[in-house]
């Protein structure tokens, strides 16, 4: 037994893959104080007394940095460099803000200390820290009550000797990670803000894991933000590889649905109840190394997602002008939407519910009763603010949710040089299907692909994922590159026993640039793949002019036996189980209402809408549904 498991932030997806072949799925209520109890009941209602191999996507580090409610972490570093944390790049994200809101680092200047080391960027060592000067920060760390200490000095990615010095020094006051081990590359800056962040959050996933282990015999694997699971003992000591951890498993989930529908170029959108997390994949899913979580840089392997704050707890509301806002703030599970019964705010699911979208006994096959009065009360004070109709106010609040994620998506795909009408949108999550058909239409999408298993799509993309470990090595300037890949290669062959497959890429440039890019790596030619890629992403390329290799990078891949393809036969399409009132396309219309169960390959036209256990799919007038062999809702215009 297999038992994938998404922590969001209303509710908790489980899908449970069977010896026999067979897959179910059910969903808890998120506990935001106690996530960790949700996870273990839900783990014995799933395998009772069983066993079972469980990957888990895990919110813990990245709500834990979001919140700034990680632990007391100091920051270690060669003397003369303790600002650069706060320093930064100086970039402006904002352009023509002349007063932008200054950001704040995630510990004080006070916490910053300093020791005369230093390292060439050559890899000579030029000065060991001195024991007298260990002992005295030592004792300030002491003072200080630090819990976990991030060390980072200048040129540690060529030669980690001295921070291995002060670690050996440090031993016992909490826990400890270095720039070598967390990220092994040059730019002090990223290198610097990616290790600290791992210190920040590495105590309450360590303490995290704790709690679960202690409270199951199941064999716990955790998501990474690249696609892949690791081992618990890796998530302890690489916690900020698991900031993305719960959308990666989206990623992968929705890239395998296309594909089996003959879809391999998609869009993914995963709309949650707090949040939507979108993608692109043109036959594989993108990476990047350039995220940024709050603000700070993150430089470790990264799926390419990109986050807004809107999703089915996202709060409506009127700002100082005058204006309708959705979001980023969200209910969460708990008070949650208004309709959860215990909210007064309005939020996206309550403005389905005024517009009969949602029905009292709709969610989660009905396990969960909602209140439609308390709903509407709370799309009245934005009907009231904004003097106009109920109706006027919960559909202004979902197209200003709409236009927030069309935003998200023409980022990650116009924005990049791609064409959106030349991918199949990919809708998943409890409220993705409430919104797909409208935000292809505005953005010229074809067709939209609602899979099997929708509302839990993460946590089945978790156990459709491989065992996948990230290694790298900056070498700018090194003479034997092919050396350091054996090295990396014999640390992955140790860590990854079992026939592991090793792929070898590097971060290339042209001599004098500022910035990237990862190739797979050729041997016997490494300029080749590079100047392919650069003329791609930025239309010119010059084989003429000399190269630099920046970093090494090794990807090692484990492969896992996966869920076999549900495959569906071609049975009539039964009768709507019910037909209802609802408002779409700007009136109220009678529309049949089908459960997912009962479809088949007819080809069937909106309006319609059609209920599964873990999401709602919405299919405006004139745009034709079916349902595919592999069990996926095909939606074309």
């Amino acid at each position: 037994m297999r038992i994938g498991i998404d922590a969001g932030g209303t509710f908790t997806d489980f899908i449970v893959y069977h010896d026999n072949g067979a897959l179910e799925t059910f969903k808890l209520r998120s506990n935001p104080h106690s996530p960790g109890s949700v996870i273990l009941a839900g783990l014995k209602q799933a395998a009772g007394s069983r066993k079972a191999e469980v990957i888990h996507g895990s919110t813990v580090a990245t709500n834990a940095l979001l919140e700034r409610k990680g632990v007391r972490t100091a920051l270690v570093t060669t003397a003369g460099f303790e600002d650069v944390i706060h320093i930064g790049r100086q970039n402006r994200p904002e352009l023509y803000n002349l007063t932008p809101r200054l950001r704040t680092p995630i510990i004080p200047r006070a916490m910053c200390f300093g020791v005369r080391e230093r390292a060439w960027f050559d890899g000579t060592v030029a000065e060991k820290p001195r024991r007298n000067e260990l002992a005295r920060l030592k004792a300030r760390l002491k003072r200080a009550r630090v819990e976990s200490i991030a060390i980072c000095f200048l040129h540690a990615y060529r030669t980690p000797a001295n921070e291995k010095l002060v670690a050996r020094a440090l031993e016992g006051l909490g826990y400890l990670c270095c720039s070598h081990d967390v990220c092994p590359e040059f730019r002090e800056y990223e290198r610097t803000s990616t290790t600290l962040i791992n210190a920040y959050v590495g105590p309450l996933m360590d303490r995290y894991l704790g709690e679960l282990e202690r409270g199951t015999r199941h064999a716990i694997s955790i998501m990474q933000s690249n696609g892949g699971f690791m081992s618990t003992r890796e998530a302890r000591r690489h916690a900020i590889r698991t900031v993305l951890s719960g959308p990666a498993g989206g990623v992968i989930g929705a890239l395998d649905a296309g594909r089996r529908s003959g879809f391999p170029q998609i869009l993914g959108f995963d709309m949650g109840g707090t949040s939507t997390d979108v993608s692109l994949s043109d036959g594989i899913p993108r990476e990047t190394m350039e995220a940024s979580i709050d603000g700070f840089p993150v430089r470790v392997p990264m799926l390419d997602i990109h986050t807004v704050g809107a999703g089915g707890g996202s709060i409506a509301r009127v700002d100082e002008g005058g204006l309708l806002r959705v979001g980023p703030e969200s209910a969460g599970a708990d008070p949650g939407p208004a309709c959860y019964g215990t909210g007064d705010q309005p939020t996206v699911t309550d403005a389905h519910v005024v517009l009969g979208r949602i029905a009292a006994d709709q969610l989660i096959g009905g396990q969960m009763h909602l209140d439609v009065s308390r709903a509407a009360a709370a799309v009245d004070s934005i009907a009231r603010r904004l003097k106009i109709s109920r109706v006027a106010a919960a559909e202004g609040i979902l197209r200003v949710a709409n236009a927030n994620m069309e935003r998200a998506i023409r980022l990650v795909s116009v924005e990049r040089g791609h064409d959106p009408r030349d991918f199949a949108l990919v809708a998943f999550g409890g409220c993705g299907g409430l919104h797909a058909c409208e935000i292809a239409a505005e953005l010229g999408i074809r067709t939209v692909l609602v899979p099997e298993y929708a509302g839990a799509l993460s946590a089945l993309g978790m156990l459709i994922a491989d065992r996948v470990r990230d290694y790298a090595a900056g070498v700018l300037n090194r003479p034997n590159v092919e050396r350091e890949f054996e090295r990396l290669e014999g640390v992955a062959r140790k860590e990854l026993r079992g026939g592991a497959e090793l792929v070898r890429s590097a971060d290339i440039r042209y001599a004098g640039q500022s910035y990237e890019l990862t190739v797979p790596w050729h041997a016997a030619n490494p300029a080749e793949p590079f100047h392919r890629e650069h003329q791609r992403v930025y239309g010119y390329a010059n084989p003429d002019r000399a190269i630099e290799i920046v970093t090494i990078r090794l990807r090692a891949r484990l492969a896992v036996a996966k869920p076999k393809a549900a495959r569906r036969g071609s049975a009539r399409i039964k009768a709507p189980s019910q037909a209802r009132r609802i408002h779409t396309a700007g009136a109220w219309r009678n529309t049949p209402v089908y459960v997912r169960a009962n479809l088949s390959g007819t080809a069937r036209r909106g309006p319609a809408l059609v209920i599964d256990y873990g999401s709602t799919t919405l299919i405006p007038p004139a745009w034709r549904f079916s349902l595919d062999r592999f069990g996926t809702l095909r939606i074309t215009s």
